[in-house]
């Protein structure tokens, strides 16, 4: 009979610890579900026993499968929680309406005294001089004209960026519309090649028209307008040959 009884105690016993665990869990805000909740406070109702969340909204708290949990927290609704096991939980508790307290702004008094002058305040006046008196801060006090070249500099700097805008342009032409740039969209070689290019070359004002430029939709379009012209059309003129100028 003893034995019995100690082999039945040794298979409660586990049951009853095990029952007798840990229920742990996370609580987030149910409009943002992503916002962890901070010191909610989570209550065993069966046992009364109970803990806070932490900044990261986790608990843990003793439990066993059938007690009733309440989570609490200012400004959101209780919830409560049957544990029909004890799996970790994830809570989301909802903003309760009510807790935010309308604020009506009834008016504004203004102190009397703030648009009263002060009298601490002298009076001022213009600083006057013989022939100008009473003209007004806009009239002019000479015939004298400061000018410190600020237009020229403008003017100057304008220059120098188009300049600058050229070069870019003419780096670009020259960096893209290559000979091998060009025979790969015209299958055009040698001599024939190099007449091409001389004449449909693009400039800068038309790369300028429009950035970015299609170089190659250019190139098949140029390449279209070439094919009808004659040989002597194709040809281009060789450069004279500047002559020495001995002295």
């Amino acid at each position: 009979m003893a034995n019995k009884l100690l082999i039945f105690t040794l298979l409660v016993l586990p049951i009853e610890l095990w029952a007798q665990g840990f229920i742990s869990g996370k609580l987030y805000d149910f409009e943002n579900r992503k916002m962890p909740l901070q010191s909610v406070l989570v209550k065993n109702l069966t046992s009364d026993k109970l803990t806070y969340t932490k900044a990261s909204g986790e608990f843990k708290l003793a439990a066993k499968t059938g007690d009733l949990l309440e989570f609490s927290l200012s400004g959101y609704h209780i919830d409560t929680l049957y544990l029909i096991n004890l799996s970790h939980k994830v809570i989301y508790l909802p903003v309760n309406a009510t807790d935010l307290k309308e604020v009506n702004i009834v008016g504004a008094k203004v102190n009397p005294g703030f648009y009263t002058p002060d009298k601490d305040v002298k009076e001022f006046r213009r600083v006057q001089t013989d022939g100008l008196r009473g003209k007004g801060n806009n009239d002019r006090a000479g015939g004298l004209k400061f000018n410190l070249g600020y237009g020229k500099y403008r003017k100057q700097q304008e220059k120098i960026e188009l300049l600058e805008q050229k070069d870019k342009y003419e780096a670009e032409i020259n960096r893209i519309f290559t000979e091998a740039f060009v025979s790969d969209r015209t299958k055009l070689k040698g001599q024939e090649l190099k007449d091409f290019m001389s004449l449909y070359r693009p400039d800068v004002a038309l790369v300028d028209t429009d950035e970015p430029f299609d170089y190659s939709s250019y190139t098949v379009r140029a390449y279209s307008k070439w094919v009808k012209l004659s040989s002597v059309e194709k040809s281009v003129p060789a450069m004279p040959k500047l002559k020495r100028n001995n002295k």
